[in-house]
């Protein structure tokens, strides 16, 4: 079903969006009544979507209030989550009140880079070592290539990996507070051009998968992507007792033996229980893309017996989020995050540490409930 309106005029109207369901309502012998149905103009999303025809509307609560001592977030908050997964907000809620005994929740952002990995061909091994020393040699110019097209991002470094015919340029930046990758993928296709020009290497695709985007990879786990930003609490033992009715050691091992040697047994890239889930509904609530949730599956959780006290930690190597940009201008995510406190520039790293923060949370309830045999009753409850 052929619809000029839709790629070719990305400003539409109201009109050209009732026009285009009741296309789409003919051709499919659908109601989308309920679809038609949203709060905001059709313009404002004009640059988020081609041939739109309304919104799926996704429940939104909250969980917390849970105190955050980060280098960017710092104070209490309330979280907001969009989700149609019963228990999750409830087993959140319960992870952040039980770190609220034990003082809240630390964060601290490592690392905060973007990258975009384009493959060149290249005529044989002697032409591969003719381009990275080209590329090593010429940083100046390649930066200069990229500054050309932004005004915010900054090359870092490039990596180089070569292999066979083929040269990978693992290109790293650093974004501001847009997530990112549409600002790395011009920059880097800008200085591909150039090397193509100066070394006679051919540019095949500006993403040769060793970026890695939106895939599961060892090499964003080692080097990381977006922000590497790692969460930890400190919960009593009284309160593992009274709060969680399990016991320090018996939520230890459920880590080990779950999270870390079933985890290592499956290969699974990763450590955790369902850190997903919670970066997903914080994801869908604040406009972050969807498709990142793959990079905050590969975070790894920690507990241990400290002193008698339950520590836990989350290492998340991959949190790809911004503030600004995407989905982020649309008024109903750009309200969740004003409830957070991260609705513009400046405000990047925060959010990341408020992921890292909210995965901890659930993963601590998560693993609990696990401890404590209630995981199923729990869902039974909340009416899974």
């Amino acid at each position: 079903m052929a619809d000029p309106k839709g790629l070719k005029n990305r400003g539409y109207t109201h009109s050209d969006v009732d026009e285009r369901r009741a296309a789409a309502e003919e051709f499919s012998g659908a109601s989308l009544e309920s679809i038609s149905k949203y709060c905001f103009s059709s313009e404002a999303a004009s640059k988020n979507i081609e041939n739109m025809i309304g919104a799926t509307q996704i429940p939104l609560g909250f969980a917390g209030p849970v105190t955050i001592e980060g280098d960017y977030a710092s104070g209490r908050f309330l979280i907001p989550l969009a989700t149609t997964e019963g228990a999750l907000i409830a087993s959140i809620s319960r992870g952040m009140s039980v770190a609220e005994d034990g003082g809240g929740i630390r964060t601290k952002v490592f690392w905060d880079a973007m990258t975009r990995a384009p493959i060149f061909r290249v005529r044989d091994l002697a032409h591969s070592a003719e381009v990275m020393e080209w590329v090593t040699d010429n940083m100046e110019m390649i930066d200069e290539a990229v500054g050309k097209t932004t005004s915010h991002g900054k090359l870092i470094d490039i990596e180089m990996l070569p292999n066979g015919r083929s040269l990978y340029l693992r290109f790293v930046y650093a974004t501001g507070d847009a997530m990112g990758m549409n600002m790395a993928t011009i920059a880097t296709e800008a200085a591909s051009r150039l090397i193509e020009e100066k070394t006679g290497a051919t540019m095949i695709s500006v993403s040769g998968n060793m970026c890695s985007d939106k895939k599961a990879a060892a090499i964003n786990i080692v080097r990381g992507r977006g922000k590497t930003v790692i969460a930890e609490a400190l919960i009593p033992k009284e309160v593992v007792g009274k709060r969680l009715h399990a016991t320090v050691d018996s939520i230890v091992e459920v880590n080990y033996r779950k999270n870390l040697m079933g985890s290592a047994l499956s290969v699974t890239l990763g450590a955790n229980a369902h850190a997903a889930n919670m970066a997903a509904a914080l994801y869908i609530a604040t406009g972050q893309d969807p498709a990142q949730v793959v990079g905050a599956s590969m975070s790894f959780t920690s507990c241990e017996d400290a002193d008698g006290d339950l520590y836990v930690s989350v290492r998340m190597p991959v949190v790809e989020v911004g503030t600004v940009g995407g989905g982020t201008s649309l008024p109903c995510q750009k309200e969740a995050l004003s409830m957070i406190g991260c609705s513009g520039s400046g405000k990047a790293r925060k959010l990341s540490e408020i992921v890292a923060a909210t995965v901890l949370a659930g993963e601590l309830s998560n693993l609990a409930a696990q401890a404590a045999g209630q995981l199923g009753s729990a869902h039974s409850a909340l009416g899974r």
